[in-house]
């Protein structure tokens, strides 16, 4: 194989099961796990003319429509905590999974240590919960990927990739290449920067449908499953991560079950039961097993301040207002310290009747609990 198709991916074991199937015509599942690009955002039609689903489209050509089924599991602005923490509720509780293409190079920040955390929290949840469920990582561009030199977030997710040996293929290098070349600029291609319309969707999906036809010819048939022998690259990864509803609340005073009904809503399709408060006294609290524990609020134009304290530690405040906040609600995650070991541990939670100088209101919605 050619040096340069070794940058656009990497084959590493491949996907010996899943394209067992698919040489056999057999039905196959397939998951989009990522952000707001595989959930579809830039494109006219996220479910028509996105890479994910002209993904699909090209599976249903192989396979038949009755035999392939899809789930798209991108939720916009997630990163791969947030992803590693819905892993179970959003992928591997729809069923049997043959595969599944995780996307977070662009979502994820500056911090090796988290994105490792959850990117590596996606592979042994999937290894430990699903063995027969294959993986393979994708990365999209971005102002930040499209660079001569491996970008700091894709040579993250390369670690976990090559440690577990699961293979990857990237969208950007092909992308930064054609510009290189005169033949597209990227503005063009993505005026924001981050969400390609149609014509890059269509090329994004045109990247996965050559690394499929490319294992069809190399890759040997192979009932092998993941190692889940290996031990983790980061102590505290995600491994365990679970997202829960709010009706797991062990006790709260001042707040009611609510749902988002006319209010503007951004980056969450799912169901909306939440705990909501305007009462600067309100308090809640929940129980957890593991190494770290968090919330998912419904953040808006009216979010507050609020406080948290694990066991019987003190207080400490978290802001989570920012710009986006003035426009919709959406999902925003608030990771609370992680501990050297797993270990019971009672998380409370409470409003501080504060807030962001442009938030209009001291609300909190709580809409999930996240334990590790």
């Amino acid at each position: 194989m050619d040096m340069k198709y070794e940058l656009r991916a990497s084959i590493r074991k491949g996907l010996p099961v899943f394209m067992g199937k698919l040489k056999r015509g057999e039905p196959v599942t397939a998951a989009f796990l990522g952000g707001s690009i595989t959930e579809g955002a830039g494109a006219s039609d996220p479910d028509a003319t996105s890479w994910r689903a002209l993904t699909e489209n090209y599976l249903k050509e192989r396979l038949g429509e009755e035999r392939v089924t899809c789930i798209n599991a991108g939720v916009g602005g997630t990163n791969s905590t947030f992803g590693a923490h819905r892993f179970q509720e959003h992928v591997l509780q729809k069923g049997t999974v043959d595969i599944v293409f995780v996307e977070f190079s662009v979502n994820d920040d500056l911090d090796r240590v988290e994105s490792i955390r959850g990117m590596e929290g996606i592979v042994r949840q999937c290894h430990r919960l699903s063995p027969h469920t294959e993986l393979c990582f994708v990365y999209t561009a971005a102002d930040k990927n499209l660079t001569d030199r491996l970008p700091f977030n894709i040579a993250v997710h390369e670690e976990v990739a090559s440690y577990y040996d699961i293979p990857s293929v990237n969208f950007a290098v092909e992308i930064y290449e054609l510009i290189l070349a005169g033949r597209m600029q990227w503005e063009h291609l993505a005026p924001d920067h981050y969400h390609p319309h149609d014509e890059g969707h269509a090329l994004y999906a045109d990247y996965i449908r050559d690394f499929l036809q490319t294992l069809e010819f190399i890759q040997d048939e192979d009932a092998r499953t993941p190692s889940s022998t290996l031990p983790p690259m980061e102590s505290s990864n995600y491994e365990y991560a679970m997202m829960t509803g709010v009706r797991e609340v062990t006790e709260y005073r001042g707040f009611q079950f609510a749902h988002l009904d006319d209010e503007p809503r951004m980056n969450w399709r799912f169901h909306t039961e939440h705990l909501l408060t305007y009462a600067a006294d309100a308090s809640l609290t929940f129980k957890v097993h593991g190494q770290s524990a968090g919330i998912c609020m419904l953040c808006g134009p009216d979010t507050g301040i609020f406080e948290y304290a694990i066991d019987e530690g003190p207080f400490q405040p978290m802001n989570l207002f920012d710009d986006w906040c003035k426009i919709a609600y959406r999902p925003v995650i608030a990771m609370f310290p992680i501990a050297k070991e797993r270990k019971n541990m009672t998380i409370t939670v409470r409003n501080t009747s504060l807030k962001d100088n442009r938030s209009t209101g001291t609300s909190l919605r709580i809409m999930k609990l996240f334990s590790n």
